[in-house]
């Protein structure tokens, strides 16, 4: 397999028979949805295919967020040192790719900092939501001479290295948006060969360390690392960089890779949006082992020491058990006898994953795209959530048709290549791993262990009050600050306002004295839900403005929603309150959450197709009597 080939023209994408023609269908349309250049945009494309699709959808929509859109459009500003038109269009379709709306601004050439520093520039009128520092090998590395102390050496780079921070530091303070820097690109040839490392004041030595002090002054700042030079030692210079282009037009990345750059741009900016998937579900067989286990039975599988396909296999189930560590849920969708497909998991002394590993197991006769949906409900997550795995092209198609929102990666019938483009694709992009990510897996089995409780309790009642449930409060910290903002900015569905925050402002949340930030967690007698809830509330006056209301769908219908009601009552009072005032702006996506305040005793002053206003007295409120028993910490 021609690994560059793959890196540059996005071969996890399935390439579409007759891709021009449904192009230029698309732009003769009298009447072309955004639905319709989503599914242009995943396809396995080049970088004049891109182009063109980007040119037609700009023709259409330019600016104009359009209709059917569910992500919060974006607006990148990408500041650099060198030539970045040519990046532009992958960048837009990169967003639109996973349904994002996307404008692009370029500042001027080599004028970045100059844009950043003049409140009156074309930068500060197109107001980003997002700032890409993309700047050169050649710029980051000057004033360096062979045979430089390290000291000598190192003098200058640090300095680039303030000026960089300081850079972020104006985009965050003039846009408070989202900032992402490019690594460094290893550009240079070596001078001394395998012992670089060693020739201080070597720019291919400098690339090292200015690297890996980006990382560590980007985790001290909340910036976000397009980690470029880890794609080129994975995948060569020569899919990444032409020095004819460099020396010619001042093009750093070259326009083979453009497609790859827009679409890792668009994967941070997708997951800051809480966007990235969340589930893998796996076929079986000739998926996670060789052969139909059906047929073949436990001891004629294909799977562990002896052959180098078992082994193959075994890599693929070791990445995809890897992946449920960092938090991705794993399901099994297989048509398949239940008994049959469950026995490799229990009795194989060579398979990787086992039963307990998998939050939703579903082998059945029926379709996939059926078993998708259930998937999808029993884990109580979206079904765009959702990345499905199969070596079937004829069932990896018939997905991709009746569920276009569900990922389905063009994975060959060789599991070698598996969990490298399971890596490539991107879908699980993250931009931190918190203590909740680390415990997803053992949370949905806690699930499956409340589920089993439910069916043996005789009413409701008795089944909450035998949870044994407590909710604790918490003030916003920095232990927590990780999970407050994923949680902010990925939850979709029980979210009143889905206003997202950045690390910045969630810490102003923390400074103001007229505000309270909440974390909420849950925990019974089945262990520890995590964090499941955020609240930001403001005092004006005598209102608590409920800025921020968000829970995590998986505990709902627990009475969570009227203890969290208690718990905001109380903080409001202590800081002088006299009512709850709670706004509900309507999305694509959180319409469950539509009359939340007046199934709790809110009374509506507004409401029209954008969303409601609703007010509530707590001078002479009581806690409402739940299951649950409320803790503040």
């Amino acid at each position: 397999m021609d690994w560059g080939r793959i890196v540059t023209n996005l071969m996890w994408l399935p390439k579409v028979d007759g891709w021009r023609d449904t192009l230029k269908a698309f732009a003769k349309s009298p009447d072309p949805t955004w639905a319709q250049a989503v599914s242009l945009a995943n396809a396995c494309l080049d970088f004049s295919q891109t182009n063109a699709l980007d040119e037609i959808a700009r023709r259409r929509w330019g600016e104009t967020v359009p209709d059917g859109i569910t992500g919060k459009p974006v607006r990148i500003a990408v500041l650099g040192s060198s030539t970045l038109a040519h990046l532009q269009p992958s960048i837009r379709v990169g967003g639109l790719r996973r349904g994002l709306h996307v404008a692009v601004y370029e500042n001027d050439y080599g004028q970045y900092r100059q844009e950043l520093e003049d409140e009156g520039s074309a930068l500060y009128a197109f107001r980003p939501t997002v700032v890409l520092f993309a700047l050169d090998a050649v710029t980051l590395t000057s004033g360096l001479r062979i045979g430089q102390s390290q000291a000598d050496a190192r003098g200058p780079l640090d300095a680039t290295l303030e000026e960089v921070r300081h850079c972020w530091r104006l985009a965050r303070r003039a846009f408070g948006g989202m900032v992402i820097q490019q690594a460094c690109l290893p550009v240079f040839p070596s001078l001394l060969g395998n012992n670089e490392h060693r020739l201080t004041g070597s720019r291919a030595w400098a690339v090292t360390y200015l690297n890996d002090r980006l990382r560590a002054i980007a985790d001290e700042e909340g910036v976000e690392i397009l980690a470029v030079d880890a794609h080129v030692a994975e995948h060569g210079l020569g899919a990444w960089h032409s020095e004819a282009l460099w020396h010619r037009s001042k093009q750093e990345v070259a326009l083979t890779a453009a497609p790859l750059y827009g679409d890792l741009v668009a994967r941070l900016v997708a997951a800051k949006q809480g966007r990235s998937f969340k589930c893998l579900a796996l076929d079986l067989d000739n998926t996670l082992w060789g052969g139909v286990i059906g047929d073949d039975g436990l001891e004629g599988i294909t799977l562990g020491q002896g052959s180098a396909l078992g082994e193959a296999y075994v890599a693929f189930q070791a990445y995809a058990r890897d992946l449920s560590r960092r938090g991705v849920i794993l399901a099994v969708c297989s048509k398949n006898d239940e008994k049959n497909a469950r026995e490799p998991f229990e009795r194989h002394p060579d398979m990787i994953l086992r039963s307990q590993d998998i939050s939703c197991f579903v082998a059945n006769w029926t379709d996939k795209a059926t078993n998708l949906r259930h998937i999808a409900k029993e884990l109580n997550i979206g079904i765009d959530s959702i990345v499905f795995v199969d070596d079937n092209p004829f069932e990896r198609n018939l997905v991709r048709q009746e569920l276009p929102m569900v990922a389905v990666p063009e994975v060959s019938d060789d599991p070698t290549f598996f969990p490298r483009i399971l890596a490539a694709a991107g879908y699980f992009e993250g931009l931190a791993v918190t203590e909740d990510d680390l415990a997803r897996t053992t949370q949905y089995a806690g699930n499956q262990q409340r589920e089993s409780f439910r069916s043996q309790a005789t009413d409701m009642a008795s089944y909450l009050a035998g949870l044994e449930m407590r909710l604790i409060s918490r003030d916003f910290d920095r232990i927590g600050l990780q999970r407050i903002v994923q949680l902010i900015n990925k939850t979709n569905q029980f979210n009143l306002t889905t206003r997202r925050y950045t690390d910045a402002q969630v810490q102003g949340v923390m400074e103001d004295g007229n505000a309270v930030g909440l974390q909420l967690r849950l925990t019974d007698r089945f262990g520890d839900n995590g964090i499941i809830g955020i609240v930001i509330g403001r005092l004006e006056e005598t209102d608590f403005i409920i800025d921020t209301w968000l829970m995590s769908c998986r505990v709902l219908g627990r009475q969570v929603e009227v203890t969290t009601l208690n718990v905001i009552a109380e903080r409001a009072r202590a800081l002088g309150a006299r009512r709850l005032v709670g706004e509900y702006i309507a999305t694509a996506k959180n319409g469950m959450v539509r009359e939340h305040y007046q199934n709790l005793g809110f009374t509506v002053v507004h409401s029209d197709e954008l969303g409601s206003r609703s007010e509530l007295d707590i001078e002479g409120f009581s806690l409402r009597p739940t299951a649950i028993t409320m803790v503040s910490e």
